[in-house]
């Protein structure tokens, strides 16, 4: 997995999503074989929350509704990629993925390329949101953005803020078990084991 969506991935796991990294979307018509079309970096889905529960407020996401993301991790500029703004990919993501029905698909794809965000039927929220590396990641009006330093410094003070529990856990994320093995480090060089 690419190194940058795995930090994203880790990112969004500790804000209570459900992940899908590096999605593949298959061409199957006419194919004496399907092939692979692209893939989306990022697939992920919050569920109803509990009170007070909310996740990183950077991550732009109403409180108190489930959310989808679609994401792009980029290690240079945040951007969408040619393939995030394909509708027909975005359809076969969205109908494989279970986020809507196919028929429904069409429709919520073109809000989302033209909005950045839709809701579907089923209630939840579908956004755009391209994670990459900026000073300050300028907002498109089509999709929402998250600075990388940003994700690094909130799993760094997550970590911190919970090491009681976490220092103590085998992590199996690699991301987040690197980050966790350089805190642990850091805290036994200062003695603060």
């Amino acid at each position: 997995m690419d190194t940058a969506v795995g930090l994203v991935q880790a990112y969004l796991r500790v804000n209570g999503y459900f992940t899908v990294a590096e999605y593949p979307v298959l061409d199957a018509a006419g194919a004496d074989r399907p092939r692979t079309v692209t893939d989306l970096d990022i697939l992920a889905i919050r569920l109803n929350r509990a009170p007070d529960d909310d996740p990183d407020p950077a991550l732009g996401a109403r409180p108190g509704m489930p959310d989808m993301i679609v994401g792009e991790v980029k290690e240079g500029a945040p951007k969408l990629n040619p393939a995030m703004r394909d509708p027909a990919v975005l359809e076969a993501a969205f109908a494989r993925f279970g986020c809507c029905s196919p028929a429904d698909a069409p429709a919520l794809v073109q809000e989302l390329l033209t909005v950045g965000q839709v809701t579907a039927p089923e209630g939840h929220l579908i956004r755009a949101v391209a994670f990459g590396n900026t000073a300050n990641p300028a907002q498109s009006a089509s999709w929402h953005t998250v600075a990388l330093a940003h994700v690094l410094d909130y799993l760094r003070r997550h970590l911190d803020r919970n090491w009681a529990a976490v220092g103590r856990t085998q992590i199996k994320d690699d991301t987040l078990g690197l980050l966790a093995l350089i805190e642990k480090s850091h805290r036994s060089g200062a003695g603060l084991r």
